[in-house]
């Protein structure tokens, strides 16, 4: 690598998504395939916002609002917080970005649990902060005093998905309670609820409701995944006004387009379709679950739209197998990379996943 890249820079890992569909036919000329692999919504979004986004094209030549009043006004309302409370993201992955290069330093220190979000390893490693992986339990649960014991003095940021990308385990509501009380009050505890919706434990609990424990706390919630919203980019933090004006002083100019801003305001006047997605998803979730448990595969308990299945062998060779059938899902790294990542689909594209995984076994 050229010696003016920095060493940060060169310990960088591009982020691989999910191969895409289109991909996946010019390599291996297969049509028809089925894509389990990034998490997406498989029915696509609200009508209601297809429409709203047709009328809208016409005015893409112009900037978009870049105070996203609108947008920030109308979840300040779903919310029930102030407008100063809220930044936008391009997803939810700027905001990760923006935390790792807006609170630490690299003098200071940061947590997030392994496995977990690949993304919260890329922004401190960008921004040359350095960190600790707390590890998992042996059955891929959370843990919190694993979590709390890696906090150290120049501790000043951690990461918690809840549910967890790509475990589907959660925190529940006491644990969750622990960790706020007793982090200490310099650390700005960020939550990360991309899969929020589709959490239904009874002991889950959002961050959101327990915002009185602690000052230095950031939720992090996404239209790309209940919404169906994944290629507009939309994201949004929540937190008090001191650490969302340290966001919005960093973030770039412009950073959530027009056509993101409207696409997401509309999703929320519809909250039945995301609630017909949820129920939809917890159905399939339960089904296909109990089919990879009949192929003789162990799956981890899943608060999310995806379950992560331990497939005792190389996860790169089923991987590959199913490919050939047409079928993408995602193969982890290690410390799990004898698992797959299975997205939950339609009934049709599961059934194609489990008729596929049949075949290979």
């Amino acid at each position: 690598m050229d010696p003016l890249v920095p060493p940060r820079v060169s310990r960088m890992i591009p982020y691989a998504p999910g191969k895409p569909l289109e991909e996946l036919e010019r390599e291996l000329g297969i049509r028809d395939a089925v894509k389990l692999a990034s998490n997406e919504n498989p029915v696509g979004p609200s009508p209601k916002v297809v429409e709203a986004l047709g009328r809208a094209l016409a005015s893409v030549s112009f900037y978009p609002d870049g105070a996203a009043f609108a947008l920030r006004s109308a979840l300040a309302a779903h919310h029930g917080v102030d407008l100063d409370e809220i930044c936008l993201g391009n997803g939810s992955n700027e905001l990760i970005d923006l935390l790792c290069r807006t609170f630490p330093g690299p003098d200071d220190h940061a947590v997030f649990g392994r496995p977990s979000f690949v993304c919260y390893w890329l922004g401190c490693t960008a921004a040359g902060v350095p960190f600790t992986e707390a590890p998992l339990r042996e059955d891929l649960a959370w843990d919190v005093d694993a979590l709390l014991a890696s906090v150290e003095p120049r501790t000043k940021l951690l990461f918690l998905a809840n549910p967890n990308n790509p475990t589907g385990a959660y925190v529940a509501r006491q644990e969750l309670h622990r960790l706020l009380r007793e982090l200490p009050p310099r650390v700005v505890c960020v939550v990360d609820e991309a899969y929020v919706e589709f959490a239904d434990a009874d002991d889950y609990a959002s961050a959101l409701e327990l915002r009185d424990l602690r000052e230095r706390l950031i939720v992090l919630r996404t239209f790309s995944k209940a919404y169906g919203l994944a290629g507009l980019r939309v994201g949004y933090a929540i937190g008090p006004r001191a650490l969302i004006d340290g966001l919005q002083r960093m973030r770039a100019p412009f950073n959530v387009g027009s056509l993101g801003q409207l696409a997401a305001r509309v999703a929320l006047e519809d909250p039945e379709h995301v609630r017909a997605y949820v129920e939809l998803n917890r159905r399939e979730r339960a089904r296909v679950t109990a089919g990879l448990r009949e192929l003789g595969l162990s799956v981890a308990p899943s608060q999310a739209n995806f379950v992560l299945v331990d497939v005792g062998r190389p996860g790169q060779e089923l991987y590959q197998a199913l490919l050939r059938k047409g079928v993408i899902v995602r193969p982890m790294p290690p410390p799990i990379d004898r698992h797959l990542r299975i997205s939950i689909g339609t009934a049709a594209m599961n059934d194609r996943m489990l008729a596929a995984m049949a075949e290979v076994l």
